[in-house]
């Protein structure tokens, strides 16, 4: 992720499914333990999101299948002020280790470094850090192949010609930055018929993206192609480009696989979604996260698969496993 959808879901239950509240680290059973405890925290980038979701429900039963504790939390929205207070309310339990997909690059820096301090092993999940001295593993999805992936695939869809646009979160999140960067290179570079407008940011709203969308379409008649960043924004797209009546006309290629996006996919809004594999990042992070406690070796850096979904292949079992989950 990857910052994405604001739901009005929530998870279910969290020792039978869950249950993830706004404002607090309540999860099953209460407190964390001290120093040394094997218990752990998870933070993820915005609770009521499918792949967080998806990620979340996994690391539950990991922790579950090995024994031990897991509390569950997560941002309202996809915001430092709204996640720093959740990190200082995980601070003050003294974890054994803590699962976080931060939510900014480096403003929440200062707070990790001081939990890692004070013993607690961290995991950085989805989402990263830019200082490399935080974290004992950082597991993700290889997130500029991925937006290299969607560029060759949009290509394809608009016959290499005309012009494509880019609408993402915002700057300074580890993944989307790498998205687009893996997304213009591959254009720039293999690509030469299609021509690449700048970048546009629309904070993680919808309305904000479909706006944009549609002042896109009245600037360059001959737009062909988009890259949705996250799924709000591809959300936002695909209610741009209806609006406009160019559905199906310009072609859309966007990350992740929640069931909105699934749906839009059957119904022609969406023509590629580059799936990502949250469920391992949630096992991955509670096993490196135990190692560390445990004083055994762990793995500093791990990627995990993505494929390209289409219509055409959606239904085959091996791209299927590929979609997220909007409740455990």
């Amino acid at each position: 992720m990857r910052p994405t959808r604001r739901r009005t879901s929530t998870l279910a239950g969290c020792c039978a499914a869950l249950a993830l509240t706004a404002a607090t680290t309540a999860g099953c059973g209460g407190g964390s333990g001290g120093s040394g405890s094997r218990s752990l925290d998870l933070i993820t980038g915005v609770k009521s999101d499918p792949f967080y979701i998806t990620m979340a429900c996994a690391a539950q039963q990991e922790a579950d299948k090995r024994g031990v504790k897991l509390t569950v939390n997560g941002s309202a929205q996809w915001d430092v002020s709204v996640q720093r207070p959740i990190i200082d309310s995980v601070a003050a339990t003294h974890p054994g280790g803590l699962l976080i997909s931060p939510v900014d690059t480096a403003a929440l820096t200062p707070s990790l470094k001081q939990i890692q301090g004070a013993g607690t092993k961290i995991v950085l999940v989805d989402t990263e850090v830019s200082d490399t001295s935080v974290g004992v593993s950082r597991i993700s999805s290889d997130n500029e192949a991925g937006g290299r992936t969607a560029a060759k695939a949009l290509a394809q869809l608009m016959g290499d010609k005309g012009s494509a646009i880019v609408i993402s979160v915002k700057p300074g999140v580890s993944t989307t930055d790498a998205r687009i960067k893996g997304f213009t290179e591959e254009m720039q570079h293999n690509h030469p018929g299609i021509t690449l407008l700048p970048v546009l940011y629309d904070d993680d709203l919808p309305a904000t993206a479909a706006s944009q969308i549609q002042s896109t379409l009245a600037a360059h008649p001959d737009l062909g192609g988009v890259f949705a960043g996250n799924t709000n924004t591809a959300q936002g797209i695909s209610t741009g480009l209806q609006a406009a009546g160019r559905q199906g006309k310009v072609k859309v290629a966007a990350f992740d696989a929640e069931p909105d996006e699934i749906t839009a996919l059957t119904g022609g809004t969406l023509d590629v979604l580059v799936a990502q594999d949250p469920g391992a990042i949630g096992r991955q992070g509670v096993d490196q996260a135990l190692a560390a406690i445990d004083g055994k070796k762990v793995t500093a850096r791990i990627g995990t698969d993505m494929v390209a979904i289409t219509k055409a292949n959606m239904n085959q079992p091996d791209v299927r496993k590929y979609f997220y989950q909007a409740a455990c």
